[in-house]
């Protein structure tokens, strides 16, 4: 882990108590007027089909069911959004995942307009996490959702996922590449941040990342 990337201790330890305290699910939303009322920042979460995203975000909230894992790429179709305190101080979404093959072309360009109308829409949305499989890089499926954060002027950060699952040297190698592309995006933030839900290594950093995004 970057010694840029460790938060300062004050940072560190509201987020770990923010995180330990109340998380709750509020709502799903399968269309924009099911949204919450944009009352508090929100940072979403954003991810091809099986990139670990409900893993993660179950690790980042200590919590083994808040977010549905499944083996069925494309299961979540909606927005899922979650209260991060009481009363919240923030709140996460978790956005459908991506790329999924098997799923019919009415249904993806369903989800586009969705994910689209929310990005470019939504005031309270601070930032946007994009998960990155470890194992894989970036792929042109991240590459879409990049260029629509891009063209939405949404701020977002670069997060792998299952970094326990390479070796150190590799690791180190897809970081490398993950940042070079990073720096070639409008609207990419340069911090890049490996994690794992398995061991909860980055989990500490992911958790000050949030808060930090939150309160920009």
């Amino acid at each position: 882990m970057s010694d840029d990337l460790k938060p300062d201790a004050e940072t560190a330890e509201r987020a770990r108590k923010l995180f330990a305290g109340p998380v709750a699910f509020l709502k799903s939303a399968p269309a924009l007027q099911f949204l919450p009322d944009p009352s508090v920042p929100e940072v979403a979460f954003a991810g091809r089909s099986n990139v670990g995203k409900s893993s993660l975000l179950n690790a980042l909230t200590n919590r083994n069911g808040l977010a549905r894992t499944s083996n069925t790429p494309g299961r979540t179709q909606e927005l899922n959004f979650f209260d991060v305190g009481e009363p919240p101080a923030f709140r996460l979404c978790d956005m459908p995942g991506y790329g999924f093959a098997k799923a019919p072309k009415e249904l993806v360009k369903k989800w586009r307009f969705l994910v689209n109308d929310y990005l470019r829409g939504r005031q309270v949305l601070k930032r946007v996490l994009v998960l990155i499989d470890s194992r894989h890089g970036i792929k042109d499926v991240d590459r879409d959702i990049m260029k629509m954060l891009d063209e939405a002027a949404v701020v977002y950060n670069l997060v792998l996922t299952k970094a326990d699952k390479i070796k150190p040297t590799e690791l180190a190698a897809v970081l490398e590449r993950t940042a070079a592309e990073a720096k070639t995006r409008p609207a990419a933030h340069p911090d890049i941040l490996a994690t794992s839900s398995e061991t909860g290594y980055g989990m500490a950093e992911l958790r000050a990342m949030v808060l930090a995004a939150a309160e920009v």
